[in-house]
C-alpha cells in the first residue's frame, strides 16, 4: 500500500455515491424550480432570491464536482488486521509521558475524525504509524512538536 495514496472504505464510497446521486438528481431539480420562480420575479439586478439560488446552485455543483473527483482520485481498501499498520488499521499506541493507552483507526483523508481516534494516513501521525509493527516507537511532527508513541496493539 502506498502511504501516501487516496483511501475510501466501500462504505464511504457508497455513501458519497448516494450522495452524488441525491444531488444530480432530486437536489438540482429542485435549484432549478427555485431559479425559474426568482426569475419569474421580474428584475434579476435586485431579486434576492434569485441570487441566493444562484449561490445554491454554485456550491451544489462544487460539492458535485468534489465528489466526483474524490471517486475518480480514490482506492477503495478494507484493511487492517494484520501485523503491519495499513489502511483500516486499529493500533493501540501509548505516548511517551503518558500511562493510558490511545486506540487509532488509520483512515483515508475523507473519513479521517481526530475526535473519533479516525486519523487519516497523510497525517503527521498517520504517516508515523504507517508501514509500522507492534511493539515498534514511531516518532511524528505535530503542530504542538515531536511525539513519540509506541504500539502496543495493531488489529
Amino acid at each position: 500500500m502506498d502511504k501516501a495514496a487516496n483511501y475510501i472504505s466501500l462504505e464511504k464510497r457508497k455513501e458519497l455515491e448516494a450522495e452524488l446521486a441525491e444531488l444530480k438528481g432530486p437536489k438540482r431539480k429542485e435549484i432549478l424550480d427555485a431559479l425559474e420562480y426568482a426569475k419569474s420575479l421580474g428584475d434579476l439586478s435586485e431579486n434576492a432570491e434569485y441570487h441566493q439560488a444562484r449561490e445554491d446552485q454554485a456550491k451544489l455543483e462544487n460539492r458535485i464536482t468534489q465528489i466526483e473527483s474524490i471517486l475518480n482520485s480514490s482506492q477503495v481498501v478494507s484493511g487492517g488486521g494484520g501485523e503491519v499498520v495499513e489502511i483500516g488499521s486499529k493500533i493501540t499506541a501509548l505516548k511517551e509521558g503518558e500511562k493510558e493507552a490511545k486506540i487509532f483507526t488509520v483512515v483515508g483523508s475523507e473519513e479521517a475524525d481526530v475526535s473519533a481516534g479516525r486519523i487519516s494516513n497523510n497525517s503527521p501521525l498517520g504517516r508515523a504509524f504507517f508501514g509500522r509493527k507492534k511493539g515498534e516507537k514511531v516518532e511524528a511532527s505535530t503542530p504542538n512538536g515531536k511525539v513519540l508513541y509506541k504500539i502496543i496493539d495493531v488489529a
